[in-house]
C-alpha cells in the first residue's frame, strides 16, 4: 500500500477520534501539529517523512488526558494501521515518539530519548503550545474544565509530579503559562523550531504583561 492511501488512512482515523474534541486537542490542533512538522522536515534531510506525519496525526489518539481507557483506545490504533499494511517496524517507531513525546514525560525524566522523527514531532506539537494559538487553547482548555482564569494569590507551581500538574483543582489558567508553555522555548530540539518558538514565546510574554496590566487597572 503506497504511504499517501496509508497517511489518508490514518488522517479519516484521527478525524472519526478527535473530530468533536473541545478541548483543543481536536482536528485544527492536529492539522497545524502536521503543518509544523513539514516545515521542521524541510530542514532535517535524515528524518523519515512517513514515520513524522503519522505520528504527528496519530499522537494525541490514545492521551491519557482525553481517553479513560488509554489501553483500548490505543488498541484503535493499532487495528487500524494493522489494516492499512502499515509494518510492525514502522508501527513500533510511530509508538515509541507517542509514548515519549509528551511534556510531563520531559518533567518526570521518564520520557525516553527521541531520535531525530521524534524531536520533529515534538517539537511540532510543543510549537502550538507556544504563542498567539496557545493563549487561545488556554482558554478553551480550562474553561471547559472549570478551571480558575487567574488569581494573583495562587502562585505558580514548581516540581510538580505528573498527577499534581493534571489536578483540576489547584493552579490558574494564568498560572499555567509559567509552569508550562513558557518553559517549552528551551526544551525544543531542531534548529527552525528555536527560531519559530523564540518568536511566539515573545507574544506570549507580551500578552501575560498587557493582561497583568489590565487586571491592576495599570493601563487607565
Amino acid at each position: 500500500m503506497k504511504q499517501e492511501v496509508q497517511l489518508q488512512a490514518i488522517t479519516e482515523f484521527t478525524e472519526r477520534v478527535l473530530g468533536g474534541d473541545k478541548s483543543g486537542h481536536d482536528m485544527s490542533h492536529i492539522h497545524r501539529v502536521v503543518q509544523s512538522a513539514r516545515a521542521i522536515l524541510a530542514t532535517e534531510p535524515t528524518a523519515d517523512p512517513f514515520i513524522v506525519i503519522a505520528a504527528a496525526t496519530l499522537h494525541d489518539t490514545y492521551d491519557d488526558k482525553l481517553f479513560t481507557d488509554v489501553a483500548a483506545a490505543k488498541a484503535d490504533v493499532v487495528a487500524m494501521l494493522i489494516a492499512n499494511a502499515v509494518s510492525s517496524d514502522t508501527q513500533a517507531a510511530i509508538f515509541f515518539i507517542i509514548d515519549n513525546m509528551s511534556w510531563s514525560k520531559t518533567m518526570n525524566g521518564e520520557g525516553l530519548p527521541l531520535d531525530i522523527n521524534g524531536q520533529i514531532v515534538q517539537d511540532a506539537d510543543r510549537l502550538d503550545a507556544i504563542g498567539a494559538m496557545s493563549i487561545a487553547r488556554v482558554f478553551i482548555f480550562g474553561g471547559g474544565h472549570g478551571h480558575i482564569m487567574y488569581d494573583p494569590a495562587i502562585k505558580p507551581r514548581t516540581s510538580m509530579s505528573k498527577a499534581e500538574y493534571r489536578r483540576d483543582d489547584e493552579g490558574t489558567m494564568i498560572n499555567h503559562f509559567y509552569e508550562k508553555l513558557l518553559l517549552l522555548v528551551d526544551h525544543l530540539n531542531t534548529t527552525k523550531a528555536k527560531t519559530v518558538g523564540a518568536h511566539r514565546q515573545q507574544i506570549m510574554l507580551d500578552y501575560l504583561a498587557a493582561f497583568k496590566e489590565e487586571w491592576d487597572g495599570k493601563d487607565l
